[in-house]
């Protein structure tokens, strides 16, 4: 299908790739702050956003998605930026067409990704929709945060609760929610339930690569994500301490910097 995607910048591109729920806006984040640099490319995944969807899918379709967009667009050769999901289909790209990938930022993700997140209870679920309401009408409210919030399932998600994280999640997380797809979530619970492991293929993947983890990730835990920069041939790892799965949105000063020093670091991948 033809993804709904966001075109910025000018330059070498980036394709950016979103997590679950999520949706291209999640990534911009990094995207507004590359695309001064770079060509930035943010996509809508199928079932995600605006690239809607009917009938079921498998996640390898989300790969054929990427190439087709990648082919209209023109790209032969492009860095991929992926958090969370999105970090997984990056390096399913990888191993599927490493000539067309000259590097890769895996940001919360991992190649066997493993979780440690505590049973879900009903209170939870009351709170966390109680905290997204009022967030979605007062963004960022440290009333909210320190009431609801820290009663929440933001507590898992985020190390830090700042007030800069829930207008994130208020202008970009609370929409992609609400416009991810069952077919979408059943999708990616049917690879995670069939034990998805991809550690060993890594090896063949010697294009540069950076790993960025929250010392505090419950959802795809920051060991995991050690793990898989272990197995890349050419990658560093960074963990930043008091920062859960949504890192980029508690300290995206500091992800944006590390990130531009890394791509300083590697102009290689960078060159068509």
């Amino acid at each position: 299908m033809q993804l709904h995607h966001s075109i910025g910048g000018t330059g070498f591109p980036i394709l950016c790739l979103h997590g679950h729920p999520g949706s291209g806006g999640c990534m911009s984040v990094f995207s507004e702050h590359l695309s001064q640099r770079f060509r930035t490319i943010a996509p809508d995944l199928r079932g995600y956003g605006k690239s809607r969807v009917s009938g079921t899918f498998e996640m390898s379709d989300h790969l054929l998605d990427l190439e087709s967009l990648l082919d209209r667009l023109g790209i032969d050769r492009t860095l991929v930026l992926g958090w969370s999901l999105g970090g997984i289909l990056a390096m399913e790209l990888a191993l599927r067409s490493p000539w067309r990938v000259t590097g890769l930022i895996l940001v919360a993700t991992a190649a066997r990704p493993r979780g440690s997140h505590p049973p879900i209870s009903w209170q939870d679920n009351l709170f966390t929709g109680l905290a997204g309401v009022v967030n979605w009408v007062k963004p960022g409210c440290r009333w909210n945060i320190d009431t609801l919030g820290r009663r929440s399932l933001f507590r898992y998600l985020l190390g830090r609760q700042s007030p800069e994280a829930y207008r994130y999640i208020a202008r970009e997380a609370t929409p992609a929610y609400l416009r991810t797809s069952p077919t979408a979530t059943r999708a990616l619970r049917q690879a995670l339930r069939a034990g998805y492991d991809r550690l060993g293929e890594l090896e063949t993947l010697t294009c540069p690569a950076l790993v960025l983890a929250g010392e505090r990730d419950r959802h795809i835990t920051a060991a995991s994500s050690r793990e898989t920069a272990g197995r890349l041939p050419n990658a560093e790892f960074y963990c930043y301490p008091d920062t859960a799965h949504l890192l980029p949105w508690e300290i995206s000063d500091r992800i944006r910097a590390d990130i531009d020093r890394w791509l300083d670091a590697h102009p290689e991948v960078l060159r068509p």
